[in-house]
């Protein structure tokens, strides 16, 4: 891997080639990123292309107190929880509290085994507001109330649209498994 110290110096000094190494090395994890917290590929875009001037705009702020690719993780993230704010939807998929039983919340998810590409799918498949939390809980890592006072909501609305996520991923699961075998698993 090239020097990102180096890139990012060339970078701030408006080095056009520096930049475009700069968006080559980073734009498809970022994409990945995106694509995780928007419903196509080309609102995805919207999101990458708006989080790379962003990026650019604010490389010089850059500290190296942390992993460069968590900083630009960071500001993926919340540019696309900006775009689905401005959007609305999130807002409006957040605003029911579900009730989950607490069996499934606390018992093994199942999720433990399957194919990456496949469970990025199915995530993809879920409502907004429960693949917004899930994404920011479970592959993210923020916690509740972070991610409550990140999308100006309560903690137990963050709770509750994370474990009807788990709820409704686990019940597609069940589904494909009832499919592929002819029966249902005993337990997740």
């Amino acid at each position: 891997m090239p020097n990102e110290t180096q890139i990012i110096q060339d970078c701030l000094t408006q080095d056009r080639a520096a930049q475009k190494k700069f968006y080559e090395l980073y734009s498809g994890k970022l994409f990945v990123v995106a694509l995780r917290y928007m419903k196509d590929r080309e609102s995805a875009q919207d999101v990458l292309q708006d989080s790379f001037v962003k990026i650019f705009k604010y490389l010089d702020t850059f500290r190296f107190d942390s992993p460069l690719e968590a900083w630009l993780r960071k500001i993926v993230v919340n540019t696309a929880l900006k775009a689905l704010k401005k959007d609305k939807k999130l807002t409006q998929s957040l605003e029911g509290d579900y009730m989950i039983s607490e069996e499934l919340h606390y018992s093994n998810s199942g999720f433990e085994n399957l194919a990456y590409e496949h469970l990025m799918k199915i995530i993809g498949e879920l409502p907004e507001g429960c693949r917004t939390v899930f994404n920011l809980y479970a592959i993210e890592g923020y916690k509740h109330q972070e991610i409550a006072k990140m999308l100006e909501v309560s903690e137990g609305t963050s709770k509750s649209q994370y474990s009807r996520a788990k709820s409704l991923l686990q019940e597609k699961l069940v589904r494909e498994n009832k499919k592929e075998t002819g029966s249902i698993p005993a337990k997740l």
